[in-house]
């Protein structure tokens, strides 16, 4: 059995580097998406879910279908950031999640992202597994 709490499950902390930010030390805005995958990808490993091993064994990926997201204030060079991720819907073949960038509890950048579940081979929409929407749907609670 886990350990984690709820909070240490949906937070990742990462910092933001020179190769993350502009000429003036503002961290380029498409970073904030790569920092959301990595959030959701780390929170989906601590439920026990490996990507690696879903695409192998079930010929199951998960690929982005739909992003909004809004900026609220930059981030700049050697902050400490917190991402967020939960999931807020669970359906036959796909996943929402909300997830936000805070720096020192302070809102930088919030989204929401679905998150398709495609067959490996086709990519076409492919259903979770009902193991894996039972694990998902427990998680979201």
């Amino acid at each position: 059995m886990s350990t984690e709490t709820p909070e240490s499950l949906s937070r990742l902390d990462i910092r933001v580097y020179y190769e993350d930010t502009d000429a003036g030390g503002v961290m380029y805005y498409a970073n904030y998406l790569k920092f959301f995958e990595r959030g959701r990808t780390e929170w989906l490993r601590r439920l026990g879910v490996d990507q690696s091993t879903l695409a192998e064994q079930e010929l199951r990926l998960f690929v982005v279908k739909n992003v909004e997201i809004q900026y609220r204030k930059p981030a700049r060079l050697d902050d400490l950031l917190a991402i967020h991720s939960t999931i807020t819907r669970v359906g036959k073949a796909s996943i929402n999640f909300r997830q936000a960038a805070m720096r020192a509890g302070e809102l930088l950048c919030e989204s929401d992202i679905q998150v398709c579940c495609v067959d490996a081979n086709t990519f076409r929409p492919a259903a979770l597994s009902l193991e894996l929407r039972n694990l998902l749907e427990k998680a979201k609670k």
